[in-house]
């Protein structure tokens, strides 16, 4: 089978058309092809605190203090992140800050340079 026949929520290959839709033999989730394909294109967008687009290897600038557990003093807001890496999760920007090391934030406390 192809990979559009596959169940998103339990991965049977055992599905079939009903219709629109695609029902799982295994699980009975319901889903129509298209739209989830739509829907997967626009989760991949992370915003900063202004509503602007990031990018892998954009520049940012952190907007508020961020205290960091284990460090005797926060990330001050100002201080400018080069370079960073979209993740997934919660914290989804990867990058190094000079004199922290290698952080994970959220994309809600920067904002684009």
């Amino acid at each position: 089978m192809n990979d559009a026949m596959v169940c998103p929520k339990c991965n049977s290959e055992y599905t079939y058309e009903n219709g629109i839709l695609i029902t799982c033999t295994q699980c009975f989730y319901e889903w129509n092809p298209q739209e989830l394909a739509i829907e997967e294109t626009s989760e991949a967008k992370v915003l900063d605190s202004n509503g602007n687009e990031l990018l892998t290897g954009d520049t940012v600038i952190v907007i508020k203090d961020l205290p960091v557990k284990g460090a005797p003093k926060p990330i001050k807001a100002g201080t400018k992140v080069k370079n960073i890496r979209l993740a997934e999760g919660d914290h989804n920007i990867d990058c190094k800050i000079d004199g922290f090391g290698a952080m994970a934030l959220k994309s809600e406390f920067v904002r684009k340079a």
